[in-house]
């Protein structure tokens, strides 16, 4: 079925041109940072208004900044929105600007995203996820839907109208397009779904069982659960869901599959004698390895960061817990209440569920700080997020 007549030309548009969607250029990264111990960048906004104002303190606040004070910042951001944005950035300790700049064209929140952006850099030279976009699933009672959305839960449009279920959206890398599981047609199976033409296409239609698809980092491949031969196992196929290899032979369910950033492992949530853990298989096949989570039980819902040095799970312990833990292993950090995680490009920010009065929202976090900010929320249970790189 073609669902161009769902996907707004508008929001098509803002999709072709987005310029950080892809990561087109490398993504500049700071690795080394402690989870939930650093604390954040001060600064003091003035002069911009309204939206940009709250818009702009929004995006620098889930990148590890705080809008502080003049006399206690660090940095001063004097800006005005009338009627374009613009703005210069100064180290109140040094007196030097480090950023002056004006924005033209767009919405005036795409320019004060834009604006947000090039603060990140400038002060850090890691690049921003201000104009980064995500994709999500809306539960509304007996049906849900694939939504896509900017990063902050903004402009969030509806890709799928099916009446149906649907679940585990994923981006494909570098392409206008999603991956996700779908009831449409009687049974939970794969589709990838083409945003600029509104094409779906099946990618796995076993019987049983088809869920969590996972594209490797360069688009050549997949990881995916199906259950076609037995208990739900990790499989490996082509980008095309051709030619699917079992990589795990086990009695007992494997789930949430996510790829190591070289390509070469695929990390996954599993059970030996009943106990849940991470385990990581090489994506060329071979045994599993634990990744041990030192301080918590039953980790799952693992996501590899884009850097390689960090995954972010999981961690039911009575309630649900957002933990990270060092990509080898070893002892995990417990950040904040929520569950289903999802780094930025950044390998610093999380977007993550949240319930609320028995539903779900999205929020994110930014890992060194422990800071946490609401996303804008579409009407019924929000949760799945997936974030493009």
């Amino acid at each position: 079925m073609n669902m161009k007549s769902f996907f707004p030309p508008e929001l098509l548009a803002t999709l072709l041109l987005a310029p950080a969607l892809f990561a087109q250029t490398p993504i500049v990264i700071e690795k080394d940072y402690t989870p939930g111990a650093m604390p954040p960048i001060k600064i003091n906004i003035a002069g911009l208004t309204g939206e940009a104002a709250s818009a702009l303190e929004f995006d620098l606040y889930v990148q590890g900044f705080l809008n502080v004070p003049a006399d206690q910042a660090q940095y001063l951001i004097v800006g005005s929105n009338n009627p374009n944005v613009q703005g210069t950035v100064t180290d109140r300790i040094t007196r030097q600007v480090r950023l002056t700049k004006a924005y033209s064209g767009g919405s005036l929140r795409r320019q004060t995203h834009a604006f947000a952006d090039d603060i990140v850099l400038a002060l850090t030279g890691v690049n921003g996820i201000a104009q980064t976009r995500i994709a999500f699933k809306v539960d509304t009672g007996s049906t849900s839907e694939i939504y896509v959305a900017d990063y902050d839960g903004h402009n969030a449009r509806a890709v799928t109208q099916d009446g149906s279920i649907v679940a585990a959206p994923t981006w494909v890398p570098r392409q206008l397009a999603l991956a996700y599981t779908s009831y449409r047609l009687g049974n939970p199976d794969i589709f990838r779904h083409d945003l600029a033409t509104g094409s779906r296409t099946p990618l796995a239609r076993h019987p049983g069982l088809n869920t969590s698809v996972a594209f490797s980092p360069d688009g050549s491949r997949v990881a995916m659960i199906l259950s076609k031969d037995g208990s739900p196992d990790v499989y490996v196929a082509n980008a095309d869901g051709s030619n699917a290899r079992r990589l795990t032979n086990t009695k007992e369910d494997e789930s949430s599959p996510c790829w190591s950033p070289d390509g070469q492992w695929i990390c996954f949530a599993g059970k030996v004698g009943g106990i849940r853990g991470l385990y990581k298989v090489p994506a060329a096949g071979g045994a599993a390895q634990r990744v041990t989570t030192r301080g918590v039980s039953n980790p799952s819902e693992p996501d590899w960061s884009p850097d390689g040095n960090w995954i972010v799970f999981t961690a039911q312990m009575g309630g649900f817990e957002i933990c990270v833990v060092p990509a080898e292993g070893g002892t995990a950090t417990v950040l904040v209440s929520g569950e289903d995680p999802a780094w930025a490009p950044n390998s610093r920010t999380v977007i993550f569920a949240k319930r609320s009065g028995g539903s779900r929202r999205l929020s994110l976090l930014d890992v060194p700080t422990k800071q946490v900010k609401d996303a804008a929320r579409i009407s019924g249970s929000n949760s799945q997020p997936s974030w493009a790189r």
